[in-house]
């Protein structure tokens, strides 16, 4: 077994696996790279006859029922792996490592598969083996004093909200809105973001313990000192600091991270803001700024358009337009006079003291006198009397709308305060032929019921110029494939607005999916051309961005690739430049 705390060479790892060879003959720089396990060079059969005798034949898996399912995808790009393998412990992901180094098998390492929008549980190419890490689920310490936990890649953000809720842990965990079954890690090696004051999520975390493509254990920051107090509470430790190296990219599988908690205020308070017009949200960008830059605006603002709104409320109307996949001005305004609702929402919270969150309430409105824009409280004391008239008088008429205002101002205060929720993924039903389905819950598996999403997510100067020009471009780009342009504008630092534009298509559609891909290509290019890429991708994105990307830093993450998995065995093609093969997608 591996000894904690340090880090192992591959020669003494081996020495745990009887003294059988563990390593074949490197690869040559020029050779082209076995990106499947059907790949004659690669002895799968072999690789799974080891696995089975370190996991069992329980954990690894080749059924056809099984294959299928982790090849769903919201994207219609599904890879078909060619096994999946669930370790229980990081001693077995290493073995496993060893074991795909010597038999040539390439490997794709999950967390729980819920990258909604970005490729699912999907590897880059058929025939990789999928790890899928859930297995390994341990909160393995929380420490209540300094706010911090330190998880493996199983741990969902369901589950760490309510161990620290049944262990009265005065601390929240930063969500998501991407449901309850999310993992931590998974989203945040991919640099995903949420909603409190910790929502730029890499900011957050301290020390990460991560098995090489050699078979290795690196603990970075403090953590390669034996019986370091220090490596959760402080992440560059001696020396240089790689822990970024190993978000988005393939150099190793992260077995566990610590990750920093919200400390419970002593005061919460929500708020939304409303905007009536395009003009109006534009106008609003300097002075939010200002607070941003002020640290006023404490958590991650989250901004949608009034079409992430509909979509919450209800699918997209076809019996009003039928055979269109994209509203009419006119059935867009009709449909936002229904709802009583603008062009644009933003949500946020304010946390601190009584008197603090007092002082940052009057300076939002304070900020925002000047345009457009209606700013709404959402305390406690205001959601509690809304659900008591709701269950009171929500069988009336006029309370059937407050019903439906106050179930979302509830979510967005649980987003805010370490309740995650699946209530924001009802909007992925925009195109769904059925609409949301009547059992729809916090469980409820995105890619099963056939979704059909695509995300592009560039990064935008926090100015009015660069948002307008943008929100103009995608408007118009996907107007010319007939779909709606989805928008949400995270304040994901003082200076930097991370996007998401959204391509709800119906799946089911052959003729719709195909429209579905060529805007998103289309898409991604068009954000290059105007100096805006994306800074989060699936596999088709990185094939897409690949072009773009400049020669030097191609090179030096070649170099690091093989110095840190020498035969490019973890997740080839993910975030990687491959250009001697290439990803066949429908």
């Amino acid at each position: 077994m591996v000894p904690p705390g340090s880090v192992e060479s591959l020669n003494s790892i081996a020495e745990h696996l009887e003294g059988e060879q563990t390593v074949g003959n490197l690869p040559e720089e020029n050779e082209k790279p076995i990106i499947s396990a059907f790949d004659s060079r690669s002895d799968l059969k072999g690789a799974l006859y080891a696995w089975r005798e370190i996991l069992g034949d329980s954990h690894v898996l080749v059924d056809c029922a099984t294959l299928d399912h982790y090849a769903r995808s919201t994207s219609s790009s599904g890879r078909r792996p060619a096994a999946i393998l669930k370790p229980g412990t990081r001693d077995e992901v290493v073995r496993l490592v060893i074991i795909a180094r010597r038999c040539r098998t390439p490997l794709y390492p999950i967390s729980t598969g819920q990258n909604w929008g970005y490729g699912d549980a999907c590897a880059v190419f058929d025939g990789q083996v999928i790890v899928d890490l859930g297995r390994m689920n341990r909160i393995c310490q929380v420490d209540p004093e300094l706010g911090y936990a330190v998880i493996e890649p199983g741990v969902t953000q369901r589950q760490l909200s309510r161990y620290l809720t049944e262990n009265k842990v005065p601390f929240w965990v930063d969500c998501t809105g991407a449901g309850p079954n999310t993992s931590l890690i998974g989203n945040i090696v991919e640099r995903g973001f949420g909603h409190s004051p910790y929502g730029n999520r890499f900011q957050t975390i301290s020390g990460m313990e991560v098995v090489l493509g050699s078979g290795e254990v690196l603990r970075t920051g403090f953590g390669h000192f034996e019986g370091a107090k220090t490596t959760h509470i402080y992440p560059y430790g001696t020396g240089p600091y790689l822990d970024g190296i190993f978000t988005q990219s393939n150099f190793g599988i992260v077995t566990q991270l610590g990750l920093w908690l919200v400390p419970v205020p002593e005061s919460f308070c929500p708020y939304i803001v409303l905007f009536n017009r395009d003009e109006d949200l534009l106008d609003a960008l300097t002075p939010l700024r200002e607070l941003r830059l002020q640290r006023i605006l404490q958590s991650v603002p989250h901004i949608g358009n009034d079409l992430r709104a509909l979509a919450l409320d209800a699918p997209f109307p076809r019996d009003r337009l039928p055979g269109r996949a994209r509203l009419t001005p006119e059935l867009r305004e009709a449909l936002r006079r229904e709802a009583g609702i603008g062009a644009w929402s933003m949500s946020g919270a304010f946390y601190g003291s009584s008197r603090q969150v007092a002082l940052h309430r009057k300076l939002l409105k304070r900020a925002l006198a000047g345009v457009n824009a209606k700013v709404i409280f959402l305390p406690r004391h205001i959601l509690e009397a809304g659900k008591l008239l709701v269950r009171l008088f929500g069988n009336l008429a006029p309370f059937q709308e407050l019903e439906k205002k106050i179930r979302l101002g509830t979510a967005l205060a649980g987003i805010h305060s370490g309740k995650p929720t699946g209530a924001f993924l009802q909007g992925s039903y925009w195109r769904h032929r059925n609409g949301v389905p009547a059992d729809f819950s916090d469980d409820t598996d995105l890619a099963n019921v056939r979704i059909g999403i695509m995300w592009m997510a560039p990064i935008i100067p926090f100015r009015q110029e660069d948002l307008a020009l943008l929100n103009r471009e995608m408007d118009a780009l996907f107007g010319r494939f007939g779909f709606d342009c989805h928008v949400t504008v995270n304040m994901i630092n003082e200076r930097a607005l991370a996007a998401v534009y959204t391509i709800d298509y119906d799946a089911e559609d052959r003729t719709e999916t195909e429209r579905g891909l060529a805007c998103y290509e289309a898409g991604v290019h068009r954000l290059c051309e105007l100096g805006y890429p994306l800074y989060r991708t699936s596999a088709r994105g990185t094939e897409l961005l690949a072009s773009k990307s400049d020669d030097s830093f191609r090179g030096a993450v070649g170099r690091l690739k093989r110095a840190l998995d020498p035969d490019g065995i973890i997740a080839p093609g993910r975030y990687e430049w491959l250009p001697q093969v290439h990803n066949h997608v429908p």
